[in-house]
């Protein structure tokens, strides 16, 4: 019967003595470790950010690795930035969008196109008909002049 109690006393007192204790990040997951020549890899899963850890003559240390994931966040932020200015400067202008269908500007008239009539059509065909005839005659008097000539 003692044995018991002593047993249930342990078992009591066991999670109060393993809550005090003091874990560190690692164990609880928030970093996790790789060995790299030189030294171990170290991955923040909080912030992704990876640093080297390495010793030095004081101790150990750890640098930050430089994050291209940062350069290109800022690079599509930049690119963003300068397309929605393209995009207003091209509503501004009344261009349309691609994608997007196509409004009149308010401000300009609308320029209607005419198209020629009949009538237009025969007075242009003659006009030509006379400058081919022209044409022709100036071609046969110039074969006259050198024939004479020849």
């Amino acid at each position: 019967m003692l044995r018991i109690l002593f047993t249930a006393a342990v078992l009591a007192l066991a999670p109060a003595a393993h809550a005090q204790t003091v874990t560190p990040d690692s164990e609880n997951g928030r970093y996790s470790f790789s060995q790299v020549q030189g030294g171990v890899l170290r991955l923040d899963s909080r912030s992704g950010q990876v640093s080297l850890c390495s010793e030095r003559p004081a101790g150990w240390a750890c640098q930050a690795v430089p994050d291209e994931r940062t350069a290109l966040e800022n690079e599509i932020a930049g690119l963003q930035n300068e397309n929605a200015t393209l995009k207003k400067e091209m509503i501004a202008r009344g261009v349309p969008l691609p994608g997007m269908k196509a409004e009149p500007p308010s401000g300009r008239p609308q320029v209607e196109l005419k198209l020629p009539n009949d009538a237009d059509i025969d007075r242009l065909m003659t006009f030509m008909e006379k400058i081919w005839r022209r044409l022709i005659e100036m071609v046969q008097n110039a074969q006259r002049d050198m024939e004479k000539k020849g």
